[in-house]
């Protein structure tokens, strides 16, 4: 095997933060969900009927298994080294975990999942006047989540705070969680995923706010992609695998922002589209028989 290759695959940072989290929440979700599996197959409570499909769980698995890659496999360590490896780790935290995460529609599973105490401490927190709700309500509607999303999104890309995350993991780590947070604030709307504390957003209103973001995303991807000269002047000094050139790996990163990030959301906008035409033929009146 050749050394470069057999470094790559050993190259996994057990972070035990990362991992405690990740099995913490992968734990309760399947805890949550096998407890309203076994209420649908006994008492058949129809508050629980149509909640905990198979498909929610991995989709939830999967968001979990995108962290993973993320943060603790050969992707961080060469993110270090390398600008497309860094653009990787982003997409995988914004484009692929936080969405299939909200698209499980996590919150009453990972709720059914807590000891009952816990649960009935945490649901008052997201019902009636609680402060939580409020705050939630005043401060991440539509249009501010997709503000901040932007600012966040495309903020760490400056060159001063993209310089500052590479040389301080504390920087690096804020930048990362950061991130997440932004982006499953971006794709709660999106998703439409419990709690619903905001106005139930149309599909056309979804669709639009995707459509919006695209050319955010696709803009910035281009600007690296077709920059002549280095943005990020540590890529410039640090040793990188494969022989990629500082400008060959900046081409690939910027490649990878705008083609595969663009097209998250481009999918995302194709899934609502179709749902909304099958609501809408759901929902359309149907001629008599003659």
């Amino acid at each position: 095997m050749d050394a470069e290759l057999s470094a790559l695959l050993r190259s996994w940072e057990w972070r035990f933060v990362v991992v405690a989290i990740v099995v913490l929440w992968g734990s309760v979700y399947i805890n949550g969900f096998a407890h309203i599996r076994t209420l649908k197959s006994g008492s058949r409570s129809r508050d629980v009927i149509g909640l905990a499909p198979y498909w929610r769980l991995f989709s939830y698995l999967a968001g979990l298994l995108c962290i993973v890659l993320a943060l603790l496999s050969p992707v961080e360590v060469l993110s270090g080294q390398l600008f497309f490896m860094h653009m990787i780790q982003h997409m995988l935290l914004v484009m692929c975990a936080a969405p299939l995460l909200l698209i499980s529609n996590p919150f009453p599973i990972l709720l059914w999942g807590l000891p009952s105490r816990i649960r009935s401490v945490v649901g008052g927190l997201f019902v009636g006047n609680s402060w939580l709700r409020k705050a939630l309500e005043r401060f991440t509607g539509a249009g501010k989540s997709w503000m901040l999303f932007v600012i966040v999104y495309i903020g760490w890309h400056d060159p001063m705070l993209y310089e500052a995350a590479l040389h301080s993991s504390v920087v690096h780590d804020i930048e990362h969680i950061s991130f997440f947070l932004v982006s499953i604030l971006f794709w709660w709307h999106v998703t439409s995923a419990a709690p619903r504390v905001h106005q139930h957003l149309a599909y056309g209103r979804r669709i639009a706010y995707l459509l919006v973001t695209v050319p955010v995303n696709m803009i910035t991807g281009v600007v690296i992609t077709f920059s002549r000269q280095p943005i990020y002047e540590y890529y410039v000094k640090v040793q990188r695998p494969w022989a990629l050139t500082v400008m060959q790996d900046q081409m690939l990163g910027g490649i990878i922002m705008w083609i595969p990030g663009s097209m998250m959301l481009i999918i995302a906008i194709i899934v609502l589209v179709v749902r909304m035409m099958a609501s809408e033929e759901r929902n359309s009146p149907r001629l008599p028989h003659i």
